[in-house]
């Protein structure tokens, strides 16, 4: 929904107003939240001014003074930190993002007296109480642990702060017909290239953008893919179709720097872009899936690995670490399980 919020004090009470469009199901959403009031002076709902309010609607992203001018200092310190550790960028934002949300919630806290208690009530308060992921907790957990063992004034045991048991999900995978169905519902051959890519070589979202030109091989019908998740180079096999689609679409484009560019000349392709070709062709293709393009990913591995291609080389072209990470396509394969005959078939 769009909106505007501001920190207000309404009545000697400090709030948290909110501007939006007067819809019923807005309201309602609003209303939901809990002691949310209506203001005829402000024009506006207001909400409770808390550090659960604060955070909902991203009040430390506006003007320093919100978090105070101490912890951003130590917050941009961190950032600086990662940086000279070599830290990529999307870990550097989601680490920086953690912390800002952790030391906004004890906004009023000298950073040096908080404590594993306080760790402790905020999964309790923030995160189970706004029912956000494990996996969104062990980003926070990676945050605080690395920060607080690198200050020297501090209450907080790091080796005692635990991490939440791991959900064991399956990876969602689309058959081999809703893939093609996706990738063929574009006629733009940009697009129908970006995706297409994705899937035949199982990159992430990330790798796909920061490709280069000189990144495909065509003679060893290899793809580079460089500095990607755990600074690590890789390379993964391009087939003969994906080899003519791209020479078709580098011919049209002709791309200065990055293989694939926004609307500016040398300009890196953006993330949300690309999501919204994804959006669009799940549209045309008339899937009602929430896909998103790591979708494409696990397909791919899924594919090769009915397909039967070792585990061992699909591990080296995903990059995984480690080889159990590559196991878990062994159990949303299909292969073998559609063999197994029901005993319902023979009552």
């Amino acid at each position: 929904m769009n909106y505007k919020v501001e920190l207000v004090e309404h009545r000697k009470e400090k709030r948290i107003a909110v501007w939006f469009e007067n819809k019923l199901e807005l309201i309602a959403r609003i209303k939901a939240l809990g002691d949310a009031r209506w203001s005829k002076t402000l024009n506006a709902w207001h909400l409770p001014n808390t550090p659960e309010n604060r955070l909902r609607f991203k009040l430390y992203s506006l003007p320093v003074v919100h978090l105070g001018m101490d912890k951003i200092e130590h917050v941009e310190k961190f950032r600086r930190y990662l940086y000279t550790k070599r830290y990529s960028e999307n870990t550097i934002k989601t680490y920086s993002e953690a912390l800002k949300s952790f030391l906004l919630f004890y906004q009023e806290k000298e950073i040096s007296s908080i404590d594993n208690e306080d760790v402790v009530n905020y999964y309790q308060e923030h995160i189970i109480k706004n029912k956000l992921s494990s996996s969104y907790q062990n980003q926070i957990i990676n945050a605080i642990k690395l920060y607080f063992s690198i200050i020297k004034q501090t209450a907080i045991s790091v080796e005692k702060i635990y991490r939440p048991k791991r959900e064991k999900l399956l990876p969602n995978v689309l058959s081999k017909e809703e893939i093609k169905k996706i990738l063929n519902s574009h006629s733009n051959i940009k697009h129908k290239t970006m995706l297409s890519l994705i899937y035949s070589c199982g990159l992430r979202r990330s790798e796909l953008l920061n490709l280069k030109a000189n990144d495909i091989d065509s003679e060893r019908k290899l793809v580079i893919i460089r500095q990607a998740k755990g600074k690590k180079d890789r390379i993964a096999p391009l087939s003969d179709l994906i080899l003519t689609m791209l020479r078709d679409y580098y011919k049209m484009y002709k791309p200065i720097n990055w293989l694939f560019e926004g609307q500016e000349a040398g300009e890196k392709y953006s993330e949300k872009s690309l999501q919204s070709i994804l959006k669009q062709a799940l549209e045309k293709a008339k899937i009602k899936k929430p896909v998103t393009l790591h979708w494409l990913r696990h397909s791919y591995a899924t594919h090769l690995l009915e397909g039967g291609t070792d585990l061992r080389y699909i591990q080296e072209i995903l990059g995984h670490k480690s080889s159990k990470t590559t196991e878990i396509y062994t159990h949303v394969s299909t292969k073998s399980i559609r063999n197994v005959k029901s005993p319902f078939d023979d009552l």
